[in-house]
C-alpha cells in the first residue's frame, strides 16, 4: 500500500486518464490491499453457494451452503478470479474446502454488555453478530420483525428490561417504516460520540477530494496531493449505472433504510440499516457500507458506490457535512466534499 501512496494525486489522475491505472495497480500487486478486511467468520449471502476442494470453480464440489449460514474462516488464499470480477482472486478456506470470498460477508461475533444510559434523542448502534432477528415486542417468543446483519446501523431509542424473562432489549426505530423493533442488547454495540467526529479537521475543505474510477472500480481519497484511502467498490450495474461527473457529498445519514418498494415490479430490494451513507446526488446515489455482498471490484449496485463498511465509515466521517451524534440525516445543498466520477475506459 505504501508504494501506491507514494503516487501524487497528479500522477494518479494522469494514470486514470490514460487508462493505465489498472495496469499500474497490477504491477504493484496491490489488489489484495483493496479487499475487505479478513474476519474469523463468514455469512453466506446467497443460497446455493458451493464449497470446493480447491480454490477453483473447476474443482470438485464438496457441499452447498444455504443463505445466512455462518461458517468459520480458517485462511485466505489466492485462486480463480470471480465471475465478472477481475479484481478479486481471494478465496476463503472453510472447514475442509474453499469458497469464493465474494459470496461471504466477513463477520465476527462480539457480544456486548447492556448500556442503560441512552440519550433522549437516541444513539446510533451497530450489529456485532452475523445475524439477529428483531422482535415486534420485547419478548423472546414474540413475533419476529425483519432480520438484521453484521455491520448494519440503527437508531437506538431506549432500553427495555422484561423482568419476567430477565431479558434486556434495545428499541430501534425505523424512520422509513415509522415503526419500532427490538434487538437483544448483547447483539448491538452503541457507537460512542468520538467515533462520529470529523476526520482530518485541520485539512482545508478545498483540499479534500474523492475520485471514483468506474473502469477499475476504485475509490481513492486525497488530502491535497496525499492519498489517504484507496479501496475497491461496486458501482452501478448495467441499466442503473453510477453517473459520471462532478458532485459533492451534500446530504448524509449514518443509517438509512434503502428500498425500491413501490417503485419497481421486479428486482425488489429492501435493506434496513444501510451504514454510513454519504449521498452525492438527489436521486439517492451514495457511498455506503454494504452487508449483502463482498463482491467488490465489479459493478452490481443500483447506482450507488458500494464499499466495505469501514471504508464507507471513513468517507462518512472524513467528508463534509459533519453530522452531530444526535442527528440521523442532514441535507445541505451546495455544500459537501468534492467527488469526481470518471471511467478511464471512456
Amino acid at each position: 500500500m505504501e508504494s501506491l501512496k507514494q503516487l501524487s494525486r497528479r500522477d494518479f489522475l494522469k494514470l486514470a486518464a490514460s487508462s493505465a491505472l489498472g495496469l499500474a495497480l497490477s504491477e504493484l500487486r496491490l489488489d489484495r490491499a483493496f479487499a475487505a478486511p479478513p474476519a474469523s467468520q463468514g455469512r453466506v449471502t446467497l443460497s446455493g453457494i458451493t464449497l470446493y476442494d480447491s480454490p477453483s470453480f473447476n474443482a470438485k464440489q464438496i457441499q452447498i451452503f444455504g443463505k445466512d449460514q455462518v461458517v468459520n474462516i480458517t485462511a485466505e488464499v489466492e485462486g480463480d478470479e470471480g465471475y465478472g470480477n477481475p479484481y478479486n482472486k481471494i478465496w476463503y478456506q472453510v472447514d475442509n474446502g474453499y469458497t469464493y470470498s465474494g459470496w461471504l460477508q466477513p463477520v465476527e461475533t462480539r457480544f456486548q454488555k447492556t448500556v442503560f444510559d441512552i440519550p433522549a434523542a437516541g444513539q446510533l448502534g451497530e450489529i456485532v453478530v452475523p445475524i439477529v432477528d428483531t422482535r415486534l415486542t420485547p419478548y423472546i417468543f414474540a413475533k419476529k420483525g425483519y432480520r438484521l446483519y453484521y455491520s448494519s446501523t440503527h437508531w437506538v431509542k431506549k432500553v427495555v428490561v422484561t423482568r419476567k424473562e430477565k431479558s434486556a432489549w434495545y428499541e430501534i426505530y425505523d424512520n422509513f417504516l415509522q415503526k419500532s423493533f427490538y434487538v437483544p442488547t448483547y447483539n448491538l454495540r452503541l457507537i460512542p460520540d468520538d467515533e462520529l467526529i470529523l476526520l482530518s479537521p485541520n485539512v482545508p475543505d478545498a483540499d479534500k477530494f474523492i475520485h471514483v474510477d468506474l473502469a477499475t472500480q476504485l475509490v481513492t481519497v486525497f488530502e491535497g496531493e496525499q492519498m489517504v484511502l484507496s479501496v475497491r467498490c461496486s458501482s452501478g450495474a448495467k441499466g442503473s449505472g453510477t453517473p459520471l461527473g462532478d458532485f459533492s457529498t451534500y446530504h448524509k445519514g449514518p443509517s438509512i433504510h434503502m428500498t425500491n418498494q413501490g417503485d419497481a415490479v421486479d428486482n425488489i430490494y429492501d435493506l434496513p440499516g444501510v451504514p454510513w451513507v454519504s449521498f452525492f446526488t438527489g436521486n439517492g446515489d451514495a457511498f455506503h457500507g454494504t452487508y449483502w455482498h463482498n463482491d467488490y471490484g465489479r459493478p452490481r449496485s443500483r447506482g450507488c458506490v458500494n464499499l466495505p463498511s469501514e471504508a464507507a465509515k471513513f468517507i462518512y466521517r472524513w467528508s463534509r457535512p459533519t453530522l452531530p451524534p444526535d442527528t440521523d440525516y442532514l441535507h445541505l445543498p451546495g455544500q459537501g466534499t468534492r467527488v469526481q466520477i470518471v471511467s478511464s475506459n471512456a
